[in-house]
């Protein structure tokens, strides 16, 4: 037997446990957020109602928490980048798994405020920052794993996958929420049966944390790490100002996908059940389905970007979102319209989001050598989550309030996505065919 054939099954191994151990931080991560958008009229309920406060007040600050962690973010980005640039992508990842799944945990048992008064909502605000934090180092690193272990010519598909296990996770929270809505009474679920899936994050945890240990670094940063004595390759060391001109066009090519991708998949129950008046289980159905939409398209759309290229299936994206916004959004604000067909209406929407998201990670990956990727895509992807999805809801709902439109949602995305459209005008067409930059 050739060397080649005896190394060939080994980096094919480690390709795919890279990817398990990659996406599963990122399921628990966006699992979280799912619970957590799903549940926001219930939490807002119990953390930030007040004696005569509306229904409108109290969603705004429990957005406004929600927002808290997305601003956090970036810092965890920038911490947790550096030191994942400087001493590996394994051991990082092992440090924010442990610190997301604590908080998502600590969630399920904190005090509310009818029995903690004013400490209950700051409580909840403090352990918000501490899983922004964490997931600000989550997507860095679990990318840069993934497709510097991706095998060539598969980086779009590996580099979904990461965007698929925040479908999963975003759906696995909506459908948990869903299912405990059925078997539980009003009443108990807003007394102590939203706290069940906070909780069950720990186990989840435990099985991530085990797949992570398992795990050994990538080869792009083994040799981005050696001393320059000891390598007749160039290890690219950008200057400052490249990184930060490539972190903002970063920000500009995902900021699309960031507002319309929370707006739908994240923002819609409360948006349904406050300004459309639907029922919980209504508005949680229309999340499971576009969801579903979403993570189906993520997989395909990684796939075909290895073979066309990012830059035409992220446009086509963008732009699909930017016409179809208004008339998905009036499908839904009918309630002559039967349920088929609002279903089918955000199920569209969540397969549109998801030609944007398949691509993005490796188009991400693409931008930055080793020596800064992890700060890098972590820092772009962050800073467009704070700024574009962490504060959807809280704008949106806002706007809603102040002005009474009910359009909102799309304009709000399709002005975004106008932006992005110019940006993703930018990318290369061939980056997908070469190799990424050491």
């Amino acid at each position: 037997m050739s060397v080649k054939q005896q190394v060939q099954p080994s980096a094919a191994k480690q390709s795919r446990r890279a990817l398990v151990a990659g996406s599963v931080g990122n399921f628990i991560e966006w699992y979280e957020f799912g619970i957590y958008g799903s549940f926001a009229t219930i939490i807002s309920a119990n953390f930030f109602t007040t004696s005569g406060a509306s229904d409108f007040e109290a969603l705004i600050k429990t957005y406004a928490s929600f927002a808290i962690a997305f601003f956090f973010r970036p810092v965890g980005a920038a911490i947790f980048g550096r030191i994942g640039d400087r001493i590996g992508r394994r051991p990082t990842l092992i440090i924010v798994l442990v610190m997301m799944t604590v908080a998502t945990a600590l969630i399920g048992v904190l005090p509310t405020y009818a029995t903690a008064g004013v400490i209950a909502p700051i409580l909840l605000t403090l352990v918000r920052i501490l899983q922004g934090l964490s997931a600000g180092g989550e997507f860095g690193g679990a990318v840069s794993l993934m497709t510097e272990f991706a095998p060539k010519g598969k980086r779009g598909f590996f580099g979904s996958w990461q965007s698929f296990t925040v479908a999963l996770g975003l759906l696995a929270g909506a459908g948990v929420a869903a299912i405990l809505s059925s078997a539980l009474s009003a009443q108990a679920l807003t007394e102590w049966g939203w706290r069940l899936p906070f909780i069950f994050a720990l186990p989840l945890g435990l099985v991530a944390l085990y797949l992570r240990l398992k795990l050994e670094e990538t080869p792009h940063f083994e040799r981005a790490a050696v001393k320059p004595s000891e390598t007749v390759t160039a290890v690219v060391r950008p200057s400052a100002m490249e990184t930060t001109k490539a972190i903002l066009l970063g920000i500009g090519r995902l900021m699309g996908w960031s507002a319309a991708g929370y707006t739908f998949l994240v923002v819609l129950p409360s948006y349904l059940q406050v300004s459309l008046h639907a029922t919980f289980q209504a508005a949680l159905i229309a999340t499971v389905m576009a969801n579903a939409g979403f993570a189906l398209s993520i997989i395909p759309a990684g796939i075909l970007s290895d073979r066309w290229g990012r830059r035409p299936v992220m446009l086509t994206g963008t732009i699909l979102i930017i016409l179809f916004a208004l008339p998905l959004l009036w499908i839904l604000q009918n309630p002559a319209n039967s349920p088929i067909l609002t279903g089918a209406a955000v199920f569209v929407a969540g397969a549109i989001v998801g030609l944007i998201a398949g691509p993005g990670p490796a188009m991400l990956s693409e931008m930055f050598p080793t020596t800064v990727r992890y700060t890098g895509l972590g820092l772009a992807y962050s800073l467009s989550n704070a700024v574009f999805s962490g504060s959807a809801g809280l704008i949106i709902t806002a706007l809603i309030a102040s002005t009474g439109n009910k359009d909102i949602p799309a304009y709000y995305v399709m002005a975004v996505c106008f932006v992005s459209v110019f940006a993703l005008s930018t990318l290369r067409g061939s980056a997908h065919k070469q190799e990424l930059k050491d």
